[in-house]
């Protein structure tokens, strides 16, 4: 068995483009928490990962009291909980509401994304039939932000970035047909979000360590 030191900072194992390790990195960089960053070659996953979590996949943040954080929301919230200077948690930011909108992202949304996304790695299914039941999501997002700026209100929650990072995958799926979707509440959502430093402090290119 692989010998695992107790980190000097929390260690966060994570692949640049996964949405769940992307949700994980906006909180932790939120919540101004220094970590130990680990880029995971998914191909050739560090021994020291498999030790702690066998189940293999990113977010993993090792805390310095040898605690193991599997789960995204597991961590986004760990951190906001120990500072939250934007108010993340706060109301609507994440109240019952928010939780069911994370969990029909988590769960239906992200079953119509894969099939949408990597129609190679389902044959047997319709691209454009996932794309479809994956706009009812998109349907009730925009819903939601037709009279507010984020999902959470007037400024930015959890629930807005538990989403963002799988909408963003989705959109560029097919960026033309997405840029003329009857969307246009979640399009600007989204833009904003692509356009912030905090999207880009965490999109930071890191070498696989």
């Amino acid at each position: 068995m692989t010998a695992v030191a107790m980190p000097i900072l929390p260690t966060l194992y994570t692949f640049r483009r996964c949405p769940y390790a992307i949700r994980a990195r906006l909180a932790l960089a939120a919540s101004q928490t220094p970590v130990l960053h680990h880029e995971v070659s998914l191909r050739d996953k560090p021994a020291a990962m498999l030790a702690i979590s066998p189940k293999g996949t990113v977010p993993v943040l090792h805390l310095v009291d040898g605690t193991v954080l599997e789960q995204s929301l597991e961590i986004m919230v760990w951190a906001l909980k120990h500072n939250d200077p934007q108010g993340w948690l706060e109301g609507s930011g994440w109240d019952d509401e928010a939780r069911q909108l994370v969990a029909t992202n988590d769960g239906e949304f992200k079953r119509n994304l894969d099939r949408y996304k990597y129609p190679e790695r389902f044959p047997e299914r319709d691209q454009a039939g996932h794309r479809q039941q994956g706009e009812v999501f998109l349907q009730t997002l925009d819903n939601h932000l037709a009279g507010q700026a984020w999902l959470a209100g007037a400024r930015a929650g959890l629930v807005d970035m538990a989403i963002l990072p799988f909408v963003r995958q989705f959109a560029h799926v097919d960026k033309d047909w997405f840029a003329e979707a009857p969307y246009p509440h979640v399009r600007s959502w989204l833009e904003r979000f692509l356009e912030s430093e905090l999207f880009a402090g965490v999109m930071e290119k890191r070498s696989p360590a």
